[in-house]
């Protein structure tokens, strides 16, 4: 991966946990990771633990950031959340995998919050 798109992806998530911050989200790890699975942010709202996929695109040349979370990386998030439950004690009511897409042109930023994207299912 290039240092721009590096540099790009760290400042999305910057811009996905100030959302969330103001929003009344606790932030509970970012970048979690587990062997080769990682999630982006895990975070808690109310009773809800919320696994947070965090796209960023400066432009849509290939469509917007959050196409980007297809089946193949559905799977690999419900495979990462599957690990950070069994090793957490965090304790929830409800769970939900989020996507939050974030387009940055110049000087303008673009945030698109996509609460429940997607279900988690079984191969």
């Amino acid at each position: 991966m290039s240092k721009h798109k590096q540099q790009l992806g760290k400042k999305g998530e910057s811009i996905a946990c100030a959302y969330l911050l103001k929003n009344n989200y606790q932030i509970l790890e970012q970048n979690w990771r587990s062997s080769n699975q990682e999630i982006d942010i895990i975070a808690q709202k109310e009773n809800t633990l919320v696994f947070v996929e965090v796209k960023t695109r400066s432009d849509t040349q290939f469509g917007n950031p959050e196409l980007a979370v297809n089946t193949t990386k559905q799977a690999q998030i419900y495979k990462a959340a599957e690990a950070y439950i069994h090793k957490s004690k965090t304790e929830y009511n409800d769970l939900r995998f989020d996507v939050i897409s974030i387009l940055l042109h110049k000087d303008k930023e673009k945030l698109h919050h996509i609460k429940d994207a997607f279900f988690p299912y079984s191969n």
